[in-house]
């Protein structure tokens, strides 16, 4: 019984508290790795094919949506481990409410950036994919297979990170409330 209760003494904070750090370490840390894998994906992205003698070649700085997807992931990376240390060392200060506030505008801004390239490369890969043949544009995933399939891989990783995201956003929306 003494035990349990000198247990209960070393860590005054309540559980919910430790319960917060822990999604706050967990989320941010899957985000950081779950968007750097889909810049990865993105940057080394490359098909070289030859038709009819023709060397033709597929990259993602070819698109300029391509390569805003690639750098806002790896921004929405950096993003989540800044975020991460701010919320460790928040656990550690037990802060005021005006951090929380800022840190749930950090999470916001994320959570807007990873959904707007998500968005853009969404976008330019169903182009990719399907053509537009009102505007004479062909599809090329018939050609570039590869290349559209590590890009699709990509892209819905990209998702996965803005769900990432908005769970943050909404635990941090929570916590400025309490």
């Amino acid at each position: 019984m003494d035990f349990i209760e000198s247990k209960n003494m070393q860590d005054p904070r309540p559980k919910t508290q430790k319960y917060y750090l822990a999604s706050q370490i967990s989320l941010r840390s899957l985000a950081a790795v779950v968007s750097l894998t889909a810049a990865t994906l993105a940057i080394t992205d490359k098909q070289i094919i030859t038709d009819s003698g023709i060397e033709l070649e597929a990259r993602y700085s070819y698109s300029s949506a391509f390569k805003y997807f690639a750098f806002a992931m790896i921004i929405a990376c950096v993003f989540s481990v800044v975020s991460l240390i701010v919320a460790i060392n928040l656990d550690r200060k037990c802060s005021d409410s005006k951090i929380y506030f800022y840190m749930f505008l950090h999470d916001l801004v994320g959570t807007a950036m990873v959904i707007s390239a998500t968005s853009a490369a969404t976008a330019i890969g169903l182009v990719a994919r399907d053509g537009n043949n009102y505007l004479g544009w062909m599809a090329i995933c018939g050609d570039f297979v590869k290349f559209c399939n590590k890009m699709t891989v990509a892209v819905v990783l990209s998702y996965f990170s803005f769900v990432l995201y908005l769970l943050l956003t909404i635990i941090s929306a929570k916590k400025i409330q309490a």
